[in-house]
């Protein structure tokens, strides 16, 4: 612990390996869920109550989220990296009709680490709630929801040449590989001691839950009121965030794993590449990387038709 800067903490790790297993059976085929599944809660930007429901999808549908207090067509928002509108603290998406929802990247970790490929992403109001600030309780809907497999084969994305953006002390990087395998390194740009965690990550891993999706947003209470006057975090908690301050987490049940913060940015850059439309297989390295530079970086990627191609 004192490698963090961090002390006096109270720790749980699930004892298991921190490379996730491939089940015996590699999912092959696009799968959705048998039923309908809700929660409710508050955002964690907007400070506003908010239900979501997710809901089974046809093959090749991917993951499109619904306003339901939007009526029309115009409710419908295509989860995609190039639907990406803002990256301030969250992923936000917009349509061609400038209806938004924003918050987004813990259920679509939770939806990606679970291998479901097609779900309809209900939500009553601009931002999806946050829940306990990880992506357990959406892995639980899932879960109870009974993913089913569909009649056609998964599509992924192969990394032909390596791409990389960089901005300040904050890079990343994808280059090619017969795997899919992510790497993270961060010290939230010197504020914390320096994590570091690797995966080879698989689209059809039983142990998603337990290694990753438990892993909560943070932030540092010296920036709070500067959150506020942005309009950002009026719905933050300890309930709902790991809260730092003078080097101490400030929670009172501590650390869920003695690297929480290294494995939420992880989570995060699951849920902000599964915006790419389909798995990527490739390695992908991260270096203080948030949600900006995670979608810059799949921008970057597609540009190039030279650096990718789509294999079943």
């Amino acid at each position: 612990m004192e490698s963090m800067g961090i002390t006096s903490l109270k720790v749980v790790v699930p004892p298991l390996s921190l490379a996730l297993r491939p089940t015996l059976n590699s999912v092959m085929y696009q799968q959705t869920l048998c039923i309908p599944v809700h929660c409710k809660g508050i955002g964690v930007h907007s400070g506003k109550s908010a239900t979501l429901t997710l809901r089974p999808a046809p093959t090749d549908t991917g993951y499109v989220f619904i306003r339901t207090d939007v009526p029309g067509h115009s409710r419908r928002i295509p989860a995609k990296w190039d639907t990406v509108t803002d990256t301030s603290m969250c992923t936000k998406i917009t349509n061609a009709q400038g209806v938004s929802v924003s918050t987004i990247e813990h259920v679509i970790a939770a939806l990606s680490g679970c291998s479901i490929h097609n779900a309809l992403i209900e939500v009553s109001g601009p931002e999806v709630p946050i829940m306990d600030g990880s992506s357990s309780d959406f892995v639980e809907l899932i879960h109870n929801a009974q993913p089913r497999q569909q009649q056609k084969m998964v599509h992924r994305i192969k990394v032909l040449k390596t791409v990389e953006v960089t901005s300040g002390t904050s890079s990343a990087i994808l280059k090619p590989s017969d795997e899919a395998k992510f790497t993270m390194q961060f010290n939230a740009n010197g504020r914390l001691a320096n994590q570091s965690w690797s995966l080879t990550y698989y689209p059809d891993q039983e142990d998603f839950k337990d290694l990753l999706s438990a892993a909560r947003t943070f932030g540092f209470y010296e920036d709070a009121h500067y959150l506020w006057s942005k309009g950002l975090a009026q719905g933050a908690s300890l309930e709902n965030t790991i809260v730092i301050k003078d080097g101490q987490v400030m929670n009172e049940e501590g650390l869920r794993f003695t690297d929480e913060f290294v494995r939420h940015k992880m989570l995060d850059a699951v849920g902000d590449f599964a915006l790419a439309g389909a798995p990527i297989i490739g390695c992908f390295f991260g270096i203080n990387s948030g949600h900006a530079i995670n979608n810059q970086l799949l921008r970057t990627l597609f540009a190039d038709e030279s650096a990718w191609c789509i294999e079943t």
